[in-house]
C-alpha cells in the first residue's frame, strides 16, 4: 500500500472517527513507507490537525487529496492545504510537492 486514504473514516456531523491506536498506525506507516492522506473534502477533513501533527512527528509523509467526484470538487484542495497547515505540515511533509522522481522513489512499485 502506498497511500492510506480516509484514515479516520470520519464524516463530520454524521460519523465519528474510528477508535484505533493512532501511535501504532503512525509507527507502522513510518516503518513501511505508507503515506497518510489528508482529505480536503469538507465533510471529511480527514486527518484532523492533531493527527497530522502527530503523523509528522513520527516521520510519516502526507498526501493531500480532494475526494473529488466531479471537476467542481477539485477546489476542495484548498481545504486540504488549510488542514495540513493547521497540523504544521511543511513542504517536505507533503508528497504532492515533490518532484516526480522523488515521489516515485516512495512508491512501492517503483522501489
Amino acid at each position: 500500500m502506498d497511500v492510506f486514504g480516509h484514515p479516520s473514516g470520519r464524516l463530520i456531523g454524521r460519523r465519528q472517527p474510528i477508535a484505533v491506536r493512532w501511535d501504532e498506525i503512525y509507527r507502522v506507516a513510518a516503518d513501511h513507507g505508507v503515506i497518510l492522506e489528508v482529505n480536503g473534502q469538507p465533510e471529511r477533513l480527514d486527518l484532523d490537525d492533531v493527527h497530522i501533527r502527530a503523523a509528522i512527528s513520527h516521520g510519516v509523509k502526507l498526501s493531500l487529496g480532494t475526494d473529488a467526484h466531479a471537476a467542481a470538487e477539485l477546489r476542495y484542495m484548498r481545504w486540504g492545504v488549510d488542514q495540513a497547515r493547521r497540523g504544521w505540515a511543511e513542504r517536505d511533509d507533503v508528497v504532492n510537492t515533490f518532484p516526480l522522481a522523488r515521489l516515485r522513489k516512495l512508491l512501492h512499485g517503483q522501489r
